[in-house]
């Protein structure tokens, strides 16, 4: 008689059945683990046009050190090799490769950009290497068939848009909206996001226009659109460009419904920038705590970022949210090698990966959660809107999610 698998088995059966590492190969040591060090690889935008959220890769690098300071995990102390692809394909593909191939690390762990871990996944896939918490929002990483071995480090792009535009529509029913998005899949997931909402409506109701992460400014994409009469602009793209559409908006007398997207969403990286004034009523849906509000003051979780900030990241802007994000990051990565115990084979780092349950990081806001499981490869599902006044953020509404679509 056949049996059918609990969806824990099913899921350890699917892990399982994407590694091709022979199987004497699995019987001896794993990969990048010995019994003082497990190596771990990373590849982010330290240096080109993405560069402000590439210093979620700093963030991650102070959290391990971190770790390390308090012993490692299990006696292993994280040998965490982040290396810099500028935002390019090719290069993460080269830099992927080396971490494979040269370095052995155990697996990949938060590698940043849509382009690059599309560029890498098919490789990484046939190699059997788990990729998690992947920093990129890209709906085709959700799909848990097609990447068993993935999770994603963001709230899906597509359920961040769809959130965007029910505000909208509650509250601009009868207007017109502008998208500015950046020419790749992760601009293109939120114009998805908006056209899967609007349904019909959305070619009479939504101007958009394109840009290439090359161009030095997206001025006349912004003067073009404030031609079409739009009464709402939604930003879907990178910090950089985020900051220049805030500040020409402002300079050109437009006054949008103005939103950019979570990537975009530091104040060091986009706000200050574009200017603190021009940006006065910017919205953004973010799952976090404002780490620089004073209303979190007394908050532990926050107590302990602005502690562990001072002391691996002194010098830096605590107000660039992308050090932030790099420090959950770690905080994931802790979790997921202490569910591992001593089982570090790549079957079980992924299985792990995809079993975290119930599990609150201290610096996210109330009431958002992480888990993640056979049927989902989301670390972050959940996300409440907030708006700039000038000073911090300020959140409003409900916490939201996938089901509040």
């Amino acid at each position: 008689m056949f049996q059918r698998l609990s969806p824990a088995c099913a899921l350890l059966f699917s892990i399982a059945s994407a590694l091709i590492v022979p199987a004497s190969a699995r019987a001896a040591d794993a990969p990048g683990v010995t019994a003082t060090e497990i190596k771990i690889g990373g590849v982010f935008p330290f240096s080109g046009p993405a560069s402000s959220i590439g210093l979620v890769g700093k963030g991650v690098m102070a959290y391990v050190q971190s770790i390390n300071d308090r012993g490692g995990i299990q006696g292993r102390r994280i040998n965490y090799i982040a290396l810099d692809d500028a935002y390019s394909p090719p290069k993460a593909v080269e830099h992927i490769r080396r971490l494979i191939e040269s370095d052995e690390v155990a697996f990949i762990f938060s590698q940043l950009g849509t382009a690059g871990n599309t560029a890498v996944s098919k490789y990484l896939k046939a190699k059997g290497v788990p990729t998690i918490a992947i920093v990129t929002g890209s709906s085709k990483f959700t799909d848990v068939k097609d990447y068993p071995l993935t999770t994603t480090g963001l709230v899906s792009y597509d359920t961040e848009g769809k959130i965007y535009a029910k505000y909208l529509t509650r509250t601009l029913p009868s207007a017109k909206y502008a998208i500015l998005y950046q020419n790749d899949d992760l601009g293109k997931d939120y114009v998805n996001a908006f056209k899967s909402f609007l349904g019909a409506d959305f070619d009479k109701r939504v101007v958009t226009a394109a840009y290439e992460v090359t161009e030095p400014t997206i001025d006349s994409q912004v003067v073009s659109l404030k031609s079409s009469g739009a009464e709402a602009l939604f930003v879907a793209g990178t910090p950089k460009f985020a900051a220049q559409a805030i500040r020409k908006a402002a300079e050109i007398g437009w006054k949008p419904t103005l939103i950019i997207n979570f990537p975009s969403s530091s104040v060091a990286g986009t706000i200050k920038p574009a200017g603190l004034e021009n940006a006065v009523g910017v919205i953004v849906g973010t799952p976090n705590k404002d780490t620089i509000d004073p209303k979190w003051n007394d908050d532990p979780g926050i107590k302990a970022y602005r502690a562990f900030f001072e002391k691996y990241l002194a010098g830096a802007d605590i107000t660039n949210t992308s050090y932030l994000t790099g420090y959950q990051q770690g905080m994931v990565l802790e979790q997921i090698l202490r569910q591992c115990g001593d089982d570090l084979s790549r079957a079980n780092i992924a299985a792990q990966a995809k079993s975290l349950r119930d599990f609150v990081l201290p610096t996210a806001l109330p009431g958002i959660r992480i888990n993640t499981g056979p049927t989902s490869n989301m670390v972050w599902t959940q996300m409440q809107l907030q708006r700039w006044n000038g000073k911090s953020w300020e959140q409003f509404g409900d916490v939201l999610d996938a089901g509040s679509e």
